[in-house]
């Protein structure tokens, strides 16, 4: 794994590495060319007093003449005569062009000045080798401040760059800090602009995920309360099956813990359908009919409508393209269903149908299931989707669990439920499927 501090390091040393060079070369140059015209302008300045002299003074000649001068000094008559040159004197030319120039002797430049006056000419010239030796020590000695600069510069950025991240880090070692049960908020104060995104986004997460366990907490803890008296029922079935004295009660006590085993097998499933429900569990989502869904959930409740001498009525298209958890829909209809043959009255007729927006490919749909039972008052309508809600406790057969699974199979598909008076007198449950999970119909 890289390391993000020694990433940005990596960036900012390249950077002022680039910058140092960039500027080291201007400086370097620079320098140079100063010390150029720098040297230009001695030529000039003894070319000049040489110009204007009488006659040369001995001591002058001496150190003129001396073997660690640069400089060649040659002193011309008006009329051409040689008045004086350093000794030894290279092959320069007899005569220069006025002002500066720059010739070649045995392979060597040479920069020269010459000066004249109506009486004399002064011609002094210098190596360029020299001078460019001199001129590269001048900026050498310019540059070396920088390249002194720089580990100190790269340390300073190395510190500068944790003391940014450590924010980041505080973040992570609260992180590590913590168990799997502590879901309370990072501290979020002092942290820099571009971190705290990113621990408000952490922390709305460990909000979602605390409020998922609280939930899951909460159902497990009613599930287990739940299946609790079932499971109790059933064991007193089978004492009273045991101490049955004879055949009518034996089948008596039978019957009881069939109808015992089937009530806690409806509650077992209620529970699974309402687990796999839960925002964690992925949908399988695919191309559907959903009036294909419908008329299979339909005929899973025949069972319930013929031991209710009820009647389940489907109205519904010969196809109804849409998108969704097949399953998972079917379960919701099946629910909304069989609570219409529960609640529903004595022979419950139950009338379900299937709609959509009138045209091909729309974006709303409809599973409409109405009874004509006493229904629900308006001011408890909501109260029947909570888990293990039950508006007659005492009544044998409900879970609590159907409209709670069907509201959350609807949330997940994008939809809601319902619930309004009904044509027929009781119920009307409405399965709403909301825009964007429709497909266009062929």
């Amino acid at each position: 794994m890289k390391s993000l501090r020694a990433r940005l390091f990596g960036l900012l040393l390249a950077l002022a590495a680039v910058a140092a060079l960039l500027v080291g070369g201007g400086t370097y140059l620079s320098v140079s060319d100063d010390a150029d015209a720098l040297f230009d302008y001695h030529l000039r300045q003894m070319a000049l007093s040489l110009r204007d002299q009488g006659r040369i003074p001995d001591d002058e000649r001496a150190a003129l003449a001396n073997a660690d001068f640069d400089y060649v000094v040659q002193v011309w008559s008006s009329d051409g005569v040689a008045l004086y040159s350093t000794l030894p004197a290279p092959r320069l030319p007899a005569r220069a062009v006025l002002g500066y120039s720059t010739v070649r002797v045995d392979g060597a430049a040479w920069r020269m000045y010459c000066a004249a006056t109506p009486f004399r000419i002064v011609q002094v010239a210098q190596p360029l080798a020299a001078r460019r030796k001199l001129a590269a020590a001048a900026a050498w000695r310019s540059v070396l401040p920088i390249g002194i600069a720089a580990p100190l510069v790269a340390l300073a950025m190395w510190w500068v760059v944790g003391a940014s991240l450590a924010p980041l880090a505080r973040v992570a070692s609260a992180a590590r800090a913590r168990d799997a049960g502590a879901l309370e908020p990072l501290p979020a104060e002092g942290l820099p602009a571009e971190v705290t995104p990113l621990v408000q986004a952490f922390n709305t997460l460990l909000g979602r995920l605390a409020q998922a366990f609280e939930a899951q907490h909460a159902f497990v803890a009613d599930a287990a309360h739940e299946l609790r008296t079932p499971l109790t029922a059933l064991k007193l079935q089978l004492g009273l099956l045991g101490s049955a004295a004879d055949a009518a009660e034996r089948d008596d006590a039978v019957a009881r813990l069939n109808a015992g085993v089937e009530r806690a097998r409806h509650l077992v499933e209620q529970l699974l359908a309402l687990a796999r429900a839960d925002p964690a569990v992925p949908l399988a989502l695919a191309e559907l009919d959903l009036a294909e869904v419908a008329r299979a959930a339909v005929a899973d409740s025949q069972p319930l409508a013929a031991l209710r001498q009820g009647t389940v009525t489907l109205v519904a298209p010969a196809a109804l393209p849409w998108r969704g958890d097949a399953e998972a829909l079917r379960s919701a209809v099946r629910n909304l269903v069989d609570n219409a043959l529960k609640h529903g009255g004595a022979a419950p007729q139950v009338r379900v149908e299937v709609q959509r927006d009138g045209a091909a490919g729309a974006a709303r749909a409809w599973v409409r299931v109405d009874d004509a039972g006493p229904g629900i008052p308006p001011a408890e309508r909501e109260r029947v989707f909570d888990r293990f809600h039950r508006r007659e406790p005492g009544r044998p057969g409900g879970s609590g669990l159907g409209l709670a699974i069907v509201r959350a199979i609807a949330e997940r598909h994008g939809g809601q439920v319902v619930l309004s008076d009904s044509p027929l007198g009781g119920l009307r449950a409405e399965l709403q499927l909301a825009a964007g999970s429709p497909l266009a119909a062929g």
